[in-house]
């Protein structure tokens, strides 16, 4: 037969029993209670990582919106700049046309107060009729150009804003 380990049985051997089972079961609550704690540090500390992961990607958007913000302010500071200068310039072209077309209306009145005959004096009327409208239908197509450019230009800043949030967004979608 095999030795198997023999039992004391009897008051005695529960006396000697007793204080192991003691010890082990407070052994194992001691265990059980560092391995809960070390449980509940590490998702604490887990916790902890995801909280300031969050943060640092709140501040960071934060950050490019503020930037972005401010790339807008600017393309339309810029579009203004754009605008004024163009219609600065598209009124000098205006005043031009209007003073050329005063000094033909003086040239053709000096003419016609030294004209001979009444012929004379419509032919001129007439003249400066006809060069009048092809010289204001002409001067309306530049306008008309310059103010389509013009038009382009200004907002060109802004065009150039939108496309850029067009891409951010489409990226973080």
């Amino acid at each position: 037969m095999a030795n198997k380990p023999r039992m004391i049985e009897g008051p005695a051997a529960a006396e000697d029993q007793a204080p192991n089972a003691a010890t082990r079961g407070f052994e194992s609550t001691v265990s059980g209670l560092k391995d809960g704690m070390t449980q509940a540090a590490a998702g604490f500390a887990d916790t902890q990582a995801k909280v300031k992961e969050g943060m640092e990607k709140a501040m960071k958007t934060a950050e490019e919106l503020m930037a972005f913000s401010q790339g807008n302010l600017e393309a339309m500071v810029k579009c203004g700049q754009i605008w004024a200068a163009g219609v600065q310039d598209i009124g000098k072209q205006i005043a031009a046309n209007a003073q050329a077309s005063l000094d033909e209306t003086m040239t053709t009145f000096k003419a016609m107060s030294s004209v001979k005959s009444l012929k004379d004096a419509f032919d001129l009327q007439a003249g400066l009729a006809r060069s009048t409208l092809e010289k204001t239908l002409a001067e309306s197509g530049k306008l008309t150009d310059a103010s389509m450019k013009l038009t382009e230009q200004a907002l060109a800043p802004l065009t150039a804003r939108v496309n850029l949030a067009m891409e951010k967004f489409a990226k973080q979608a």
